[in-house]
């Protein structure tokens, strides 16, 4: 591998003059830099970015934490940083952390342990008091789909409870009366708030949501699916369910479609995300939009400038919200759907206990 020493020595510089040559530094002749810059192009040579790091004491990557590599919502969350680290002639670098603080302590290490300044990080599981001692020691360290009362100008976040509420004031307004949610099983927040803006919304129009017709899964497609099975099986009536994420929701639809029931003629269906999979879901699925790319490039950027903006610049905070896009998977029920999906109900009941006996 070629080095800095072996581009000074066929050069005849010294090592300074070409990290100088690197590093776009002064005291160096235009002569010497075309000559260096054209053998480090014929030998193959790049800098290495931690060195460079260390000369400029700038770093040269914007580093993000997001729990995993295949949920779309969080690629696309990732996608969005490295649009702002390119316009930056920068470098995303990743790291992800599985559902633990240890695990998310341990990604957020690793970006460090890089050289990396600039993160835009992802956390359900560190606390709040973790969070807040990150963000002191590391004035570009940006939060996102988190809000910290004490670090609030760092935090990029949306809110969610709202979102349960503009959910439920959907479904209301199509005549739907009696309501089912699945929900991720994972305590975090997210989950928590939209359910419980959805159920705040229903009580304020007297409306209770059974505690039989929640049901908690895996925040994916088969999640989705097992959740809404359980809920057929509970023989309560419903006559619309209202689903996590897109993933959850499509799980839904899978589900009561291979028992029968007709989305949304039979039972209504409504997720949150707005990711490209409710475009093109069968039917299109009405589902809440979340700004995830404005919000990403939003908490770069705002990682990225922090380093010179006071530390203690509270004024500003930068809540998000979702809002309603309405497509084919949620409409009108008659009063009497939910009696009459009753009855399909209680015979599917009986079809699961027994094939789980």
């Amino acid at each position: 591998m070629t080095t800095i020493k072996d581009v000074a020595r066929i050069a005849g510089v010294s090592v300074a003059s070409v990290s100088r040559v690197i590093n776009n530094g002064p005291k160096v002749s235009q002569q010497t830099r075309d000559k260096v810059s054209k053998i480090m192009r014929d030998l193959g040579y790049t800098p290495n970015a931690n060195a460079r790091a260390l000369v400029k004491r700038k770093s040269m990557t914007i580093g993000v934490v997001i729990p995993e590599l295949t949920d779309p919502f969080f690629a696309n969350l990732a996608h969005n940083v490295d649009v702002i680290a390119r316009q930056n002639s920068m470098q995303l670098l990743l790291s992800t952390a599985l559902q633990s603080a240890e695990s998310e302590q341990e990604a957020i290490n690793l970006l460090v342990e890089q050289r990396c300044q600039i993160i835009v990080l992802h956390s359900k599981q560190l606390s709040d008091d973790a969070l807040i001692s990150l963000c002191n020691k590391m004035p570009q360290l940006v939060l996102i789909d988190r809000f910290v009362e004490r670090i609030k100008h760092k935090c990029i976040w949306l809110d969610n409870r709202e979102g349960g509420k503009i959910a439920a004031r959907h479904l209301m307004s199509l005549n739907h009366r009696a309501m089912a949610c699945v929900s991720s099983k994972y305590t975090i927040e997210d989950p928590l708030l939209r359910l419980t803006g959805f159920q705040d919304e229903l009580n304020k129009s007297g409306i209770i949501l059974n505690d039989e017709l929640i049901q908690y899964a895996e925040p994916n497609q088969q999640g989705g699916e097992k959740a809404t099975q359980y809920l057929l099986a509970s023989g309560k009536p419903f006559t619309a369910i209202f689903a996590y994420n897109d993933a959850m929701a499509i799980g839904v639809i899978t589900a009561l479609e291979d028992n029968g029931f007709r989305v949304p003629h039979d039972v209504s269906v409504l997720g949150f995300d707005d990711g490209l999979i409710a475009r093109y879901a069968k039917p299109r699925l009405t589902t809440l939009h979340y700004p995830i790319d404005e919000m990403a490039q939003k908490a770069a950027l705002l990682a990225f400038n922090s380093a010179n903006e006071p530390q203690n610049s509270g004024a500003e905070t930068f809540k998000y919200l979702p809002y309603l896009v309405k497509r084919e998977s949620t409409s009108y029920v008659i009063e009497n759907n939910a009696t009459q999906s009753n009855h399909v109900n209680q015979n599917i009941s009986v079809s699961l206990q027994e094939a789980e006996e």
